[in-house]
């Protein structure tokens, strides 16, 4: 009885071939395809395609940029080389690596606000918003607006409320009657906004800044891209009068393309975003509801960057985040602004004070301790905190306060203890007795968000 022949990868040799071409790359298998016909069948076998379009793009089947479906994963693969032929091919892997870690964040954390990212932009449009405020953007942040197009967003802060749900992408914070919430611009509201800044003459026309992020809420935050060096900017408190910016990434990181001897080219907006990213996916920065609206908290969830502890079975946890856009480096004594968020929780054992169990406790005194560059610069008592006085059940949901504060260096640090009651102060059960507030510091990030 005759032998069925071999072919593709079903024998020995190109079994061989598959895995040394897998590990050399698409283009070493593609030149291996021209050495015979042999080594051309075996190249073109769609397993061999299908571990490139895995390992470099995070494909699980043939698809082109546009999520069309392909013949073949090599025609899949031939389609986005081909499609994004004018960029660095690790820049591309790299940008599209970053939005598919977010797009995974938010399928599995935050659905409704996956919803508002936007296609890619065409090269068309980017090529319109370059004409139009007469710029050029860095290589990555052209890529990541490839990519995706920025956020459909919500204008005004009632109507995010009145839905549940702040979508901004790059988070926010709240302290007393302030919101924030940032959302990525889409290109057509960066050629807006970027004019109307321009327009109200606040830095120079010769200077390329464009705006790329800012709340949807009322407040004035605002994330510019200089695109001659590619660092990212926050504006202060003075920025509309003085034309005062942060940076929001380590300069140092910074690559272009005409210096490239650091590293890959990379900008501030790419780097940004992977940190964040980074964050969201290592909890450090978490969704979270407050206030009865939803949206990403910017206040940390992790040490070394919060505090935890735990006394008489009173849990507070504390965290600062800085707050960019009420800080005014001008000044000497109120230069860095921070919010804090303290949340205080009772264990569902109860409240254990000299040897006796409460199911209930509240809180009646505060005590801080605040210092600036190692120095004390406020130690600070009062009733209750922001005019109230939280009571705590076994196992109930967190009572949550933010507020502010002011320091002239960084870095600095608050700690302290709270006075609670048993019981309740209409109807106290035992001595009073203190909490502890481990301390929790106040610094300048490396990372501005």
């Amino acid at each position: 009885m005759a032998t069925q022949k071999s072919s593709g990868l079903e024998n020995v040799g190109g079994l061989a071939f598959h895995i040394i071409a897998s590990k050399l790359g698409p283009f070493e298998a593609a030149s291996l395809s021209c050495v015979n016909k042999r080594f051309n069948d075996w190249a073109s076998d769609d397993s061999l395609w299908s571990v490139f379009c895995s390992h470099e793009l995070h494909l699980s089947s043939p698809i082109d940029p546009l999520g069309n479906s392909c013949s073949s994963f090599k025609a899949a693969y031939g389609a986005w080389r081909e499609a994004f032929a004018m960029y660095p091919w690790p820049l591309v892997r790299r940008v599209k690596n970053v939005w598919d870690r977010i797009k995974i964040w938010l399928r599995d954390n935050y659905p409704k606000a996956l919803r508002t990212l936007r296609k890619g932009a065409s090269e068309v449009k980017l090529n319109t918003l370059e004409k139009s405020l007469r710029v050029r953007l860095p290589l990555p942040t052209r890529l990541l607006y490839r990519f995706c197009d920025g956020q459909e967003h919500v204008n005004n802060v009632l109507e995010s409320t009145m839905s549940g749900d702040l979508y901004g992408l790059m988070g926010g914070y709240y302290h007393d009657n302030y919101l924030v919430n940032v959302y990525l611009l889409p290109l057509r509201d960066i050629i807006e906004e970027t004019r109307v800044v321009t327009r109200a003459n606040m830095y120079a026309p010769r200077i390329k800044h464009i705006v790329m992020a800012s709340s949807c809420t009322y407040s004035s935050k605002m994330f510019l891209l200089d695109c001659e060096v590619g660092q990212l900017y926050v504006g202060t408190k003075t920025f509309s009068s003085t034309r005062e910016m942060m940076p929001c990434v380590p300069s140092g990181l910074i690559t272009s393309v005409h210096d490239l001897r650091n590293g890959p080219q990379q900008d501030a907006m790419l780097l940004w975003l992977e940190e964040h990213v980074r964050r969201l996916e290592n909890g450090i920065i978490k969704l979270r509801k407050e206030r009865n609206v939803r949206g990403i908290s910017l206040f940390p969830e992790q040490p070394p960057i919060c505090s935890l502890a735990t006394t008489c079975g009173v849990q507070v946890h504390a965290s600062a985040v800085f707050v960019p856009e009420f800080s005014d480096l001008l000044e000497e004594e109120d230069k860095y602004m921070f919010a804090y968020s303290i949340r205080m929780s009772l264990k569902p054992e109860g409240c254990f004070v000299h040897g006796m169990c409460f199911d209930s406790c509240q809180l009646y005194w505060r005590h801080w301790i605040i210092k600036s560059n190692g120095y004390v610069v406020g130690d600070i008592n009062g009733e209750g905190v922001i005019g109230l006085h939280p009571l705590l059940h076994p196992g109930k949901k967190e009572c949550v306060y933010v507020s502010c504060i002011t320091v002239a260096a960084s870095p600095g640090s608050m700690e302290g203890s709270f006075t609670f009651i048993s019981g309740s102060l209409v109807d106290p059960k035992g001595s009073p007795f203190e909490v502890e507030v481990a301390r929790f510091p106040l610094v300048l990030p490396d990372y501005i968000f």
